[in-house]
């Protein structure tokens, strides 16, 4: 029986922890989430980006298969 008691310790502190408001690891998430956030780039370095090559819009995966097929003629009948 000691031994039940004895697990349950750390889930009761952790619950009551929560029913006071007190989240445990709160900072350290905060501080993780500021560190990987992007930084926030300013008006100047906006407007000095380099422009971006146009995308390409040509067929892939399953659609270039079907512009394939679609484009070829039918086999020739023996």
């Amino acid at each position: 029986m000691f031994e039940i008691a004895l697990a349950l310790v750390p889930l009761l502190l952790l619950v009551g922890s929560l029913l006071l408001g007190h989240y445990p690891g709160f900072n350290a998430i905060v501080r993780l989430a500021e560190r990987i956030a992007p930084r926030r780039r300013s008006r100047a370095a906006k407007s000095q980006r380099r422009p971006r090559a146009p995308r390409s819009y040509a067929a892939r995966g399953g659609l270039l298969i079907a512009f394939g097929h679609a484009q070829r003629p039918p086999p020739l009948a023996p």
